[in-house]
């Protein structure tokens, strides 16, 4: 059995991180307002992060299984 949780997907945080830079850029939020944004945002960047590393060990684990030991960095030429 799977476990299902409430939080949102890693395109949810970033969709809801851009929203939130998008605003702040905008210079128009009142202070109190702006730090809430902020906070939201280090909180957001976090799960983010937190995503992104249970992904890479997943790929670890799949790569060492198949024998690679090791991830390789993709050329410059195809890095985002």
């Amino acid at each position: 059995m799977t476990k299902k949780t409430n939080s949102p997907s890693f395109e949810e945080t970033l969709t809801e991180l851009d929203a939130i830079v998008n605003e702040m850029e905008n210079g128009e939020l009142p202070l109190n307002v702006a730090l809430e944004k902020f906070e939201r945002g280090i909180a957001l960047s976090r799960e983010g992060q937190k995503s992104l590393e249970q992904a890479e060990q997943k790929v670890k684990i799949l790569l060492n299984e198949q024998g690679e030991s090791a991830l390789h960095p993709l050329p410059e030429d195809e890095q985002p």
